[in-house]
């Protein structure tokens, strides 16, 4: 018999703290404006969970409800966590980036690309930096 994948995250500041247990459904990366305004991002990438598969383990998160979903993210650093949609029962969304290890999460889809925004599609061409990018030069 084999063991129940147990999974650790929480936010930026350390406050809130969870485990989610079972297997990864998927991961999708949202578009949606509404993921957008929420993270501040261009998109968020979302792993799907069995349901009532998450409990935190330190502090609790705050709510808030918007359009009969609920947002569940970290009063004091502003992480985003979880994502709930009464419609979607089946599902535990939760915040890719806020797992300890995300890398393991890889998104298999792109929703809400009706969403995206226009400049997302030239991020391939961009150059990349190991660290930081170099600052423009006042002449």
């Amino acid at each position: 018999m084999s063991e129940i994948p147990l999974h650790h995250g929480g936010c930026l500041c350390g406050a809130i703290r969870y485990e989610v247990r079972g297997p990864a459904m998927q991961t999708s990366f949202c578009h949606c404006e509404d993921c957008r305004k929420a993270s501040g991002a261009p998109a968020v990438a979302w792993t799907f969970f069995p349901p009532n598969s998450l409990r935190w383990t330190q502090g609790a998160p705050r709510e808030i409800r918007f359009a009969e979903r609920i947002r569940s993210f970290c009063a004091d650093c502003g992480s985003p966590l979880l994502f709930t949609d009464p419609a979607l029962p089946q599902f535990t969304e939760v915040n890719t980036c806020s797992l300890d290890d995300p890398a393991a999460f890889p998104p298999g889809d792109q929703c809400w690309v009706a969403d995206e925004i226009p400049w997302m599609h030239s991020v391939p061409s961009l150059p990349r930096f190991e660290l930081t990018s170099p600052l423009p030069v006042d002449e």
